[in-house]
């Protein structure tokens, strides 16, 4: 295992490398002038040209990146052109919002998911099964931010049981923290749970069907004992990859789901430096966002590999 995690390290270097040249020169070809936007038309030329020498806008594009690139690996993401904060501070600050709805929306789908696709494999073509095959299938073809919407009209207005926006820090009380999260965690997960469903079950229905299974029966175990233990490890492990994208996907959904619920996460940040055209900002948030796919992506080749030995190197 040792020596997987290792390859995988060291394959994540040159993806990084890629990742960070295009989200710097992707960003830098923005058509806007971020001088013009700051100084606006009552700028002069004079004005222009110290701001952009101050910005560092005046050196050549490759000049600009060595340096940036230089400061992101000390962990400096450099300052926002608007308003002077730190790229770093400022994502950082926001991160664990997005964070605690991306954990609550995978745990979700991924306990609904991995039960409701058991209880359709062990009752296949039964009324369980056609009821979560249906329920998979709207639950993909539902948005998650007009289900969030649905969510707050019935739990937050009606029933006030939950509240309609905000988020509070895990830090400052569990409860309430959980309370802020769980409409939104819940909009969030239901399309991945669906999709880990539909997984679970064509994969348990496969394992259902194999020699050792019946072997193991026949040799008087517990039925759960079968199902949990032996077909449920080896269906999960086509499962792993589904899980993992599916787990980016909530990351990416977070974004969205924040404006709903007006949490102050990632994608409001990211949407305030979409329309002011911060670009050290922007650069920052694609780096974070990037690094936290990888980190799934990481955990996902250890899972694949713990539950699958023909996938570790020898």
């Amino acid at each position: 295992m040792f020596r997987l995690i290792a390859q995988r390290l060291f394959a994540l270097v040159p993806l990084l490398f890629i990742v960070s040249v295009l989200a710097f020169s992707f960003t830098s070809l923005l058509p806007s002038d971020p001088v013009d936007l700051i100084l606006g038309e009552t700028g002069t030329q004079e004005q222009h040209e110290m701001l952009r020498e101050r910005m560092g806008l005046n050196e050549p594009i490759v000049v600009r990146y060595v340096q940036w690139l230089g400061r992101a690996v000390q962990g400096d993401l450099g300052n926002s052109f608007f308003n002077s904060v730190s790229v770093t501070d400022a994502v950082m600050q926001r991160l664990p919002v997005t964070l605690s709805l991306t954990a609550v929306s995978a745990i979700i789908a991924i306990v609904v998911g991995i039960a409701a696709g058991v209880a359709a494999a062990l009752r296949p073509r039964s009324w369980v099964d056609r009821f979560a095959t249906l329920g998979a299938t709207f639950g993909q073809a539902i948005p998650n931010f007009w289900f969030g919407l649905i969510l707050v009209a019935i739990f937050a207005v009606n029933l006030r049981w939950f509240p309609a926006t905000g988020f509070t820090p895990l830090t400052e009380s569990p409860w309430e923290w959980l309370r802020s999260v769980i409409l939104p965690s819940i909009a969030l997960g239901l399309s991945s749970s669906a999709a880990i469903a539909r997984q679970v079950r064509s994969a348990m229905v496969g394992v259902l069907q194999q020699d050792y299974i019946r072997a193991a029966r026949a040799q008087g175990l517990g039925f759960w004992r079968v199902v949990i233990r032996h077909a449920l490890t080896n269906a999960m492990v086509p499962v792993i990859a589904v899980l993992s994208f599916q787990i980016t996907v909530l990351l990416g959904g977070a974004l969205i789901v924040e404006q709903v619920f007006a949490i102050n996460g990632l994608g409001t940040l990211a949407i305030g430096a979409v329309r002011q055209q911060d670009i050290p900002m922007l650069q920052g948030l694609v780096l974070v966002m990037v690094g936290l796919v990888v980190i799934v992506q990481l955990i996902t080749d250890i899972l694949y590999g713990l539950l699958n030995p023909k996938a570790r190197p020898s």
